[in-house]
């Protein structure tokens, strides 16, 4: 988001993106696929450069 010039507020205010979403993002809980495509629009980036895989350690 940094990189692009974008802050939490203007996802909120300006694309709508749910401050729930945005809070499931910083606590690496789930988002959708539907948000996840919005975003990688919004920031002009790749699904990799917003979520990253970690294999459970179970």
């Amino acid at each position: 988001m940094e990189n692009c010039g974008e802050t939490t507020y203007t996802l909120i205010n300006k694309y709508g993106i749910n401050p729930r979403t945005i809070n499931n993002l910083k606590h690496n809980k789930s988002i959708t696929m539907y948000t996840l495509e919005r975003l990688c629009q919004i920031l002009d980036c790749t699904p990799n450069e917003v979520v990253r895989f970690v294999k459970d350690s179970q």
